[in-house]
């Protein structure tokens, strides 16, 4: 028996199934679905139901290596309630799983958990430094078709730079030993084998590498004492420059403009006394220079006092004993008294002056001036 499809029977067939892969969508939107395969591990199922909140769903699934479907047994739930499921994996396979509301359907899909990968993070990192390049390695992953990226920067860098490869054996070249890196990795699948909805994997721990040696961090002690004192000499150069230019600045002054005495110095009086009118000045100078001189003249021609000593006679012919530097007479003469002595004579030849206590025998022409 030959059988036989009408268009229209074709056509029928085809909007039942476009309707029916509408509804799916939709019903994925109205659950906001989310579905992540860890590492082939552990496949976590999550739901958030806008329209069923408040309500537990039920999951149903069944793995392509399972007879029959089961239902979860391991719930994660959200304020109570269900919000999501974790399955055991062990292998890539199709998972086949339905979203109930009691006894509602709100959906029903079947997909290779492969589809949704997360690939566990790289471990026990090695480098090891070629001058100006390091090679990054590390342990593959079991499955093919992923790209392992390392990414670095220095601590004079802002954004991370990548490289990538095919297995975990990545060499980077055009690095800086004296510089501190920071080195850190991930894993992603290869959109051709697994399509557009598989997750990178998280980042591994940061390494801080510097001359081929392991360090706990980049912030190295040495680099603020160092910055610190580069600073404090450009501080110091700066100014030292600035007063060189100074000083410069006032020596080619001084030399494209000297400076002018300021006569109020120069010539007391100029300008205290006549408003700074020279030939009145120089008048009134002249003529204290001459008064001044004219003073100094009567002062040397004043003759001095003379001391005039008159003579006077004696009024007895007498010989007179006298006592006198001229005629001294000892202690003991004056207290014998004895009349044998000869008395000290006048000197002869003219009168005697006493003047300041020395005598003095003059004729009678004589004349002192002292």
């Amino acid at each position: 028996m030959r059988t036989v499809f009408l268009p229209w029977a074709l056509a029928a067939l085809f909007l039942l199934a476009d309707v029916a892969v509408s509804e799916v969508s939709a019903l994925e939107g109205a659950l906001q679905l989310q579905i992540i395969n860890f590492n082939f591990e552990t496949v976590q199922v999550t739901w958030n139901a806008s329209k069923d909140s408040g309500t537990n769903l039920t999951f149903l699934y069944k793995l392509s290596s399972d007879e029959t479907s089961s239902q979860c047994s391991n719930y994660i739930l959200q304020q109570s309630h269900t919000a999501g499921c974790l399955l055991e994996a062990k292998k890539d396979e199709i998972l086949c799983f339905s979203i109930w509301n009691a006894t509602h359907l709100l959906l029903t899909k079947c997909q290779w958990i492969s589809a949704y990968l997360k690939p566990s993070s790289p471990k026990e990192l090695n480098f090891q430094w070629h001058q100006e390049a390091i090679t990054v390695t590390c342990s593959d992953l079991p499955y093919k078709r992923l790209l392992y990226e390392i990414q670095y920067k220095s601590m004079f860098d802002t954004e991370w730079q990548s490289k990538e490869g095919e297995t975990c054996n990545v060499t980077t070249d055009g690095l800086d030993a004296e510089k501190c890196y920071f080195f850190r990795a991930r894993v992603k699948t290869m959109e051709s084998s697994y399509g557009p909805d598989t997750y990178p994997s998280d980042w591994s721990e940061v390494t801080h590498q510097q001359r081929g040696e392991l360090r706990d961090s980049c912030q190295e002690k040495k680099l603020f004492p160092k910055f610190v004192l580069i600073s404090g000499m450009v501080a110091l150069l700066t100014v030292f420059l600035l007063l060189l230019s100074l000083w410069k600045v006032r020596r080619v002054q001084k030399l494209l403009m000297p400076m002018v005495p300021d006569p109020k110095f120069s010539f007391p009086g100029l300008f205290e006394s006549h408003q700074g009118n020279f030939q009145e000045w120089i008048k009134d100078t002249q003529n204290m220079a001459h008064l001044s001189k004219m003073e100094g003249a009567e002062q040397e021609c004043v003759p001095e006092e003379a001391l005039v000593v008159h003579v006077v006679k004696n009024e007895a012919e007498m010989p007179i004993m006298t006592t006198s530097p001229l005629c001294p007479q000892t202690e003991e003469e004056e207290a014998s008294g004895d009349p044998s002595q000869l008395p000290c004579q006048p000197l002869q030849g003219g009168e005697e002056i006493s003047l300041g206590g020395f005598t003095f025998v003059m004729s009678d022409n004589s004349y002192v001036m002292l």
